[in-house]
């Protein structure tokens, strides 16, 4: 990519204006010293000393988290919390991040805050262990009226915004933001506001969403092809197809191998991934991408110029240890200028 190039899509980042729908979670982490373990006299146990709580927006929140960090001009969550100490921390959380809007999220104790408790044991001069997770999930489908003020939400936010993300991070299907109503009101919003550009990812995979750009990694690919494509040519192939077949962009994120995108009318495009620089954690990496792609997209980026930011920043991502990590404008371009990436 032409440095100039670089330096004209990023710096219409300051003018977006984003709504993020979707599973918004309690990402807390506990920073546990091992110096300071005992037993439980009760038990006889080991006792973890936590000397450190850490709590920041995850799951949809991480993609929000991105956005900031690339300076989007205006980002709008919409998902729900509970009336509980988890979601005070949540909305908290979301209140201090640079120029974003809670008005449009929903508080109800009809729900339990979406939590992800990370406890993570710190030994001197070696990475963050990390202990089993504890995760606070829903496991009733949302209530109606909870549904419907989620719609009203994002009626209200579509005709302000230049980009719209929908991100359903729960495993157990109208338990979580993403519903069938909430798709369904979806498909008429993108009727209503046809230059709204809508990107969509689902860990349960992306069958029956409506026509919006498809972010998904190669399982959910083969869940909506058929097939499990294990060659790149086999992947730009189905993902062409795919984009043709669907009428908006495609991308399938492939780890280690890089990312493929697709628009409709033309053949697809593969990007390595950048190589390692140390220990990693692959966490939230494929949330920077949905941000980057969504942020270049939206500022008038070409599908290819995209994957190279959205490379560049998981890259980034992935080498933040201890955290669910973001990228920076700055530290994109330090590091696409590095390794020549930028000219």
């Amino acid at each position: 990519m032409k440095s100039d190039r670089f330096k004209q899509i990023t710096a219409r980042y300051a003018s977006l204006r984003v709504a993020i729908v979707g599973d918004f979670c309690l990402d807390r982490y506990f920073d546990i010293d091992p110096a300071r373990q005992e037993i439980s006299i009760e038990t006889g146990l080991p006792v973890h000393n936590i000397v450190r709580v850490r709590c920041q927006p995850g799951a949809a929140g991480t993609i929000l988290n991105n956005l900031v960090a690339l300076g989007a001009g205006r980002i709008f969550p919409i998902g729900i919390c509970g009336d509980d100490g988890e979601g005070f921390e949540l909305r908290r959380s979301l209140e201090a991040c640079a120029r974003t809007d809670v008005s449009l999220f929903v508080k109800s104790s009809q729900r339990r805050t979406f939590t992800y408790t990370k406890p993570l044991v710190f030994n001197p001069g070696k990475p963050p262990e990390e202990l089993s997770r504890l995760d606070i999930k829903n496991w009733t489908p949302a209530p109606e009226a909870l549904q419907h003020e989620v719609i009203a939400a994002m009626r209200q936010a579509a005709p302000q915004v230049d980009a719209m993300i929908l991100l359903d991070q729960v495993d157990v299907a109208e338990t979580g933001v993403i519903t069938g109503k909430v798709l369904q009101a979806a498909r008429s919003i993108i009727a209503e506001h046809p230059n709204l550009f809508v990107i969509a990812d689902s860990r349960r995979g992306l069958n029956g969403y409506p026509q919006v750009a498809l972010k998904m990694n190669r399982a959910e690919l083969a869940a909506m092809v058929g097939h499990v494509p294990r060659e790149i040519a086999h992947i730009r192939k189905a993902a062409t197809h795919l984009a043709a077949s669907h009428g908006k962009p495609v991308f399938i994120t492939l780890a280690e191998r890089g990312i493929v995108g697709a628009a409709p009318g033309s053949q697809a495009i593969h990007r390595d991934a950048l190589p390692l620089r140390g220990e990693i954690d692959i966490v939230g990496a494929g949330d920077s991408v949905t941000a980057n792609l969504t942020a270049a997209l939206a500022a008038g980026a070409q599908i290819e110029e995209a994957l190279e930011l959205a490379v560049a920043s998981s890259s980034i991502v992935i080498h933040q240890l201890g955290t669910t990590g973001t990228a920076s404008v700055p530290e994109i371009e330090s590091l696409m200028a590095g390794r020549g990436l930028l000219v």
